[in-house]
């Protein structure tokens, strides 16, 4: 991700977790809710129920008590006996809710036994006096019990009947299901977020895709395509559009190289006889300053011909070359001020392998551009380095500015020094320059003290390099047969 911005991808799996887990949190309480909700009316049920259960038999207990002299109802809490020990002596269930008086049948013997048939106390019914509003919090402490009353008229006057149901059942369905759903929710989480992740990722690979493809096509292969994925979807609809607009695009390029191509091919012929009719005709001021217009007319032509052919991508005639033979020739014939020394570090045996016109005009277009903002010394040097064939044009001058290092390289810019110091030129020298070296598989750029072109090595010529030649000196000129690690002396 980047660092000022989150991807679509990543924004896609927040969104998606965050939806997914606040509907989790919300069906996680309900569940809570719903169930500690069922759970208490069941107990509260329970409850009920042994309430209703125990109501007869309580009654029908204190009145055998009572007539055989046991102890007194009010006397405090009675145990309970199973209503089903006495099926003879209950009286009919009563609702649960409400005030119901409970009255044992006048068909009650007289005659009661001495003994009293055994009874197993309920520890989860108790009976009361009347005016108890609510049960012991010893016997049904709150929040662990559920309680349900009734109050019931016995033969020795009005009590309370109490029954309780325990909520522990209900606790431990609480907390199992706490249990299975504090790992279970974020390890859901966690499936739905890399469920989502590669989702959108799958997605999205062909917008990456496309995006990559568009990044590699320059102006010199626009020809290739964006890939169009299967699916027919609005990423395929917008690799369509992509494809379309290339096409629009490189019909568009294609005319403007022909159009620039014909149109300097068209201008040489004029041009060429207008030279040679100014060079024939009578000398004069205005002779030589139409002769230095139609030159610098004839260097445009040539340059923009030249241009339409390098981005036209014709192949070129290669060979094996000698850079430091090449630059010394082409940097000794390209020096135009007298004032300007011209000095040639070179070693011997740098062999790249390009086209010699090419070549020669990459370092004619630097030298002439050294010359022109040198203050007095302009200095060639050849050099290999690992794989590389370096090749270094410096001068003394001002130098560029870092922030237009780029700037030059583009075509017809020219900085406004340049444009005060050299009214002839068209500021298609360096783009050329690098359109060469680019196009040997080279590259060149702009540093402190003038341009540096790299370009790679013939096979099997890395670390072949020995010897090294210097040329010195204002008038230097190449000899002729001249190997390309001879010396050139200069005067």
């Amino acid at each position: 991700m980047r660092g000022h911005a989150a991807s679509v991808r990543l924004r896609a799996t927040v969104a998606a977790t965050l939806v997914v887990a606040v509907a989790l949190g919300i069906a996680a309480a309900a569940l809570f809710a719903v169930l500690r909700g069922s759970l208490v009316s069941s107990a509260d049920a329970e409850a009920a129920r042994r309430l209703a259960t125990a109501v007869p038999g309580t009654t029908a207990q204190l009145v055998i008590r009572q007539r055989a002299g046991g102890p007194a109802a009010d006397a405090g809490p009675a145990p309970v006996s199973d209503p089903a020990s006495h099926p003879a002596s209950h009286p009919a269930s009563h609702p649960v809710s409400g005030t119901v008086s409970s009255t044992v049948p006048d068909a009650v013997p007289d005659a009661v036994p001495d003994t009293v048939p055994d009874t197993v106390p309920d520890t989860d019914v108790r009976l009361t006096e009347v005016q108890m509003t609510g049960a012991d919090d010893a016997w049904a402490e709150p929040g662990k019990y559920v309680v349900a009353n009734k109050e019931v008229s016995t033969p020795i006057g009005p009590a309370k009947v109490w029954a309780r149901a325990s909520l522990a059942s209900a606790d431990e369905a609480m907390t199992t299901l706490t249990t299975a759903l504090l790992p279970g929710v974020p390890a859901l989480l966690a499936v739905v977020a890399g469920m989502t992740w590669l989702s959108v990722g799958r997605a999205l690979a062909p917008v990456a895709a496309i995006r990559a493809k568009v990044a590699d096509i320059t102006a010199r292969d626009l020809h290739q395509r964006v890939p169009v994925p299967r699916s027919s979807d609005e990423i395929s609809g917008l690799a369509v559009t992509v494809n379309a607009t290339l096409d629009r695009l490189e019909t568009a390029v294609e005319t403007h190289k022909r159009f620039v191509a014909d149109a300097a091919h068209e201008l040489r012929s004029p041009i060429a006889t207008l030279r040679a009719r100014l060079e024939l005709a009578r000398p004069s001021e205005l002779t030589r300053e139409a002769l230095a217009d139609v030159e610098r007319l004839q260097s445009l032509a040539a340059d923009l011909l030249l241009l339409a052919r390098l981005d036209a991508g014709e192949p070129l005639r290669t060979g094996e070359l000698d850079l430091g033979q090449v630059a010394a020739e082409a940097a000794l014939r390209s020096r135009r001020r007298p004032d300007v020394r011209l000095d040639l570090d070179v070693q011997p045996d740098v062999v790249v392998r390009g086209s010699r016109a090419h070549l020669d005009r990459l370092v004619t277009n630097l030298t002439d551009n050294a010359v022109r903002h040198a203050a007095g010394v302009v200095r060639v040097r050849v050099r290999a380095d690992g794989d590389r064939a370096v090749l270094d044009v410096l001068d003394d001058g001002p130098g560029v500015p870092s922030e237009h290092r780029e700037a030059v390289f583009d075509r017809f810019t020219r900085l406004d020094e340049a444009r005060a110091r050299d009214a002839g030129g068209a500021g298609l020298g360096l783009p050329i320059a690098r359109d060469i070296a680019l196009l040997h598989g080279g590259t060149l750029v702009c540093g402190d003290g003038g341009f540096t072109a790299s370009l790679p090595l013939a096979p099997g010529r890395a670390g072949q390099v020995t010897g090294r030649a210097l040329t010195t000196g204002p008038r230097s000129r190449p000899g002729r047969g001249r190997s390309a690690g001879a010396v050139w002396g200069g005067g």
